[in-house]
């Protein structure tokens, strides 16, 4: 996996790329619990990419900074896309806001799940993904909350 953080005059943003499986659940574990709204979801057919931006929560902060919690606009590109296949939304719903579970991938395929059932099935060849924060970190009081965190 190719990793970057960038100082960039300000906070650190994240610069990954991912390429097999385990790039691939890195890439999930920063966007757990990411929001994202319907209306930045597309696919364009005709360059084989699929791009989305999220509003992500700040995972990766030191102790003393997630204890404020941060988020972060970043954007999500997923290459070598053949077909996208929808469940339990409509893609014209541009103001439904989604909360991303999950990325993953089975043989032939990357999926993005989301809370309340909601997926999207990206057919590919291969896995090769990129995930670039931009714009300014903002403040959050939210925490993700995942009631199997209590039972622990």
């Amino acid at each position: 996996m190719s990793t970057r953080a960038e100082p960039d005059q300000g906070p650190m943003r994240l610069r990954l790329k991912a390429e097999d499986d385990e790039d691939l659940a890195v890439i999930s574990a920063v966007l757990q619990d990411a929001m994202v709204l319907v209306g930045d979801i597309t696919y364009e057919p005709e360059n084989q990419r699929f791009v989305l931006v999220a509003n992500r929560f700040r995972h990766e902060n030191d102790v003393e900074r997630a204890r404020r919690g941060e988020r972060v606009m970043s954007g999500l590109r997923v290459d070598r896309v053949t077909a996208v296949k929808r469940r339990d939304f409509d893609p014209r719903d541009a103001e439904r806001l989604m909360v991303l579970l999950a990325v993953r991938s089975v043989p032939g395929a990357i999926y993005l799940d989301f809370a309340g059932g909601a997926s999207i099935r990206l057919e590919s060849g291969g896995i090769l993904c990129h995930l670039d924060d931009f714009g300014e970190p903002w403040p959050t009081r939210f925490r993700p909350h995942h009631p199997d965190e209590d039972a622990g």
